[in-house]
């Protein structure tokens, strides 16, 4: 039994976990806030991945634009396989631990 969050992304489909109340496919865990589309960087810690984050920022004592690179963690539900390299999006929820306040919801690449 799956639950609408709010956004329009597939729903994931692979093995559920009926007691994970921080999946926000069928658990209890609100997304609100931002969406941000990153790279996966890191995936060796249970059930986070660390995510980078490419924006541009402008100087306008030069004109021109650079890149800035940012680095966010977030909580991968256990319905949803992430490896390193994965293009994903990612939503705000509430504070997970003191460092995770998102959750991947879906994986492009």
């Amino acid at each position: 039994m799956t639950r609408d969050i709010g956004i329009k992304v597939p729903e994931p489909t692979e093995n559920i976990e009926e007691n994970d109340k921080k999946n926000p496919f069928n658990g209890t865990l609100s997304v609100r806030g931002k969406l941000f589309q990153g790279k996966v960087i890191k995936s060796k810690a249970k059930n986070t991945v660390v995510l980078e984050k490419e924006s541009p920022t402008y100087y306008s004592k030069f004109k021109r634009y650079a890149r800035s690179k940012n680095s966010i963690h977030a909580h991968v539900p256990s319905n949803i396989e992430v490896n390193e390299g994965d293009i994903v999006i990612a939503a705000e929820c509430r504070p997970l631990s003191k460092s995770v306040s998102f959750v991947v919801v879906e994986v492009k690449e």
